[in-house]
């Protein structure tokens, strides 16, 4: 629904709207070219706004339970669990974070860690009172190796932990084992990545090529929260008309 509204205030103000699959960024003649469903686009200045995507498990049973059992976002489903038993996957800030935060809800959680806890030491800290509370198990060396699948309902995980086969059963689980920025075409362009593939920037939202721009959860140090997101596009559509008036001041 926010997209939808966003996209039509946008329209409202005269954006075009077009949709296609873009392979390549480049600089051609001192202008950006983008290549859209294979065809040449010549742009001035260019906003890369393409997001992340959670990164999955990828094992038997994730993709069917989407949405049904198998969640990415704390905050947004959460609250379907109230009382009951949750698993969480991760062992980084994320994971931690969002362990910590679905007990508000959850009777009890699992959280299973494939090789050690990653997380600053203050998450950690603050992961160790839940434990002692009882309200967090943690394992580490744990792996999540299947899904299973009851019904057509999710049922629990298959995990293997330091060599023995165990099964961990709840009413659902969260994933949090990092994120895939969307940059794959730009892999050679000479925009700056960072070891993650987020696209690095100044704190105006610039990037390394000039009038190439960046917000939102591809952006390297972005918070990954929408509120976020919305906002920096707002800063960067500010930031690109000044830049396109300077320019046209130097021409």
């Amino acid at each position: 629904k926010l997209a939808s509204e966003l996209q039509q205030q946008a329209e409202r103000f005269g954006a075009d709207i077009e949709y296609g699959d873009v392979t390549e960024l480049k600089q051609v003649d001192g202008e950006l070219e983008l290549t859209v469903d294979g065809q040449p686009v010549r742009a001035k200045a260019v906003l890369l706004a393409t997001g992340s995507n959670h990164r999955k498990l990828g094992v038997p049973g994730e993709d069917e339970l989407y949405g049904r059992g198998v969640h990415y976002c704390a905050t947004c489903d959460g609250a379907f669990y109230r009382d009951k038993s949750l698993i969480v996957v991760g062992g980084g800030n994320s994971a931690v974070q969002e362990a910590i935060f679905l007990t508000r809800y959850a009777s009890h959680i699992d959280l299973l860690v494939r090789s050690k806890l990653r997380a600053s030491d203050v998450l950690q800290k603050e992961l160790q009172k839940y434990v002692d509370e009882g309200k967090i198990t943690v394992h580490i060396g744990a792996t999540t190796d299947e899904i299973i699948v009851k019904d057509d309902k999710f049922y629990g995980v298959k995990s293997t932990q330091n060599g023995e086969q165990k099964e961990f059963t709840a009413d659902g689980l969260f994933v949090f084992i990092g994120l895939i920025p969307n940059t794959q075409f730009l892999t050679d362009s000479d925009v700056e990545l960072d070891l993650g593939g987020h696209i690095v920037t100044d704190e105006h939202l610039h990037t390394n090529i000039p009038g190439v721009f960046a917000s939102g959860d591809v952006r390297s140090g972005a918070t990954m929260q929408i509120a976020s997101a919305v906002g920096e596009g707002a800063v960067a559509a500010l930031q690109i008309r000044e830049y396109l008036q300077e320019k046209a001041r130097e021409e």
